[in-house]
Parts: C-alpha cells; structure tokens; sequence
C-alpha cells in the first residue's frame, strides 16, 4: 500500500512541475491508458458482470480528456493546423461514444492508435524542442 501512496505522489509531483507541452503529453497518455483498459474490458469475458461498467467508465475518462485537449486548443495562434486538430478530436469523441454504445472493440483500437500517433508526434515535437533549447551558460546539455 505505501508503493501506491508514492506512486500518486510522483505522479502529482510530475502534473505540477510539467510544463505545458509536457502536461499535453500526460493527458495523451492518460487517455491512451484509458482506452487499453476499455479494449481490455471489452475483448474480456463477455460473462464478467462488471465488464460493462469498465467498459464505460473508462471510455468516458478518455472522452474527457480529449475534451480537455480539445479545449486547450489555441485557434488563434494555431491556424489551420488547430482546425485540423479540433476535427480529429471531434471525431475520437464521436467514434468513443459509439464505441461505448455498440460495445464496439473496433472502434476503440480505431482512436487509441490514433490517439497514438497524435501522442508520438507530439512526443517527438518535445524531444527535438529539447536538443534545440539554448542550454544556460556554465550548464553541460543532455542532448
């Protein structure tokens, strides 16, 4: 019991000292978790009486966050490619909740691997954000 109590103290200390790209990147992955435990739960035993609940509860978690994502979205600053990205998280939404309503396993892998490319994208954005950083005078980089 006190791993899980370090655990969600990790976890909490990594929410507040992220920065905005890095929280971004927290949600994807937070979603994507999300929607495994949702295909897990509907590939499962059809005869497990909670499976349902599972089901739901964790698809509407990860409706949640792509809502959160989608309201983040900066369409001033971003142009089309923010039109382009409010779309596609139209779209996850819109699959999820037939996803959810037809119990539908397709649906779900559909947006996780989506989802999945959005997540390494932006991963990938972060990373090369990184090794371009000016590294403070008297600081060895990383990179």
């Amino acid at each position: 019991m006190a791993a899980h109590g370090y655990a969600r103290t990790y976890q909490t200390q990594s929410v507040l000292t992220a920065s905005p790209g890095q929280l971004v990147l927290l949600l994807y992955d937070g979603a994507l978790r999300f929607l495994g435990l949702a295909r897990a739960a509907l590939e499962g035993s059809p005869h497990d009486p909670r499976r349902i609940e599972t089901v739901n509860s964790n698809l509407l978690k990860a409706q949640n966050i792509i809502a959160e994502l989608q309201g983040v979205i900066d369409h001033q600053a971003g142009g089309e490619i923010a039109a382009n990205l409010d779309r596609l998280y139209e779209y996850y939404n819109r699959r999820l909740i037939e996803a959810n309503l037809k119990k539908d396993v397709a649906a779900v892998v559909e947006v996780e691997q989506l989802l999945r490319e959005l997540r390494d994208a932006w991963a990938e954005m972060l990373r090369r954000d990184l090794r371009t950083a000016p590294t403070p005078a008297g600081v060895q980089s990383v990179a």
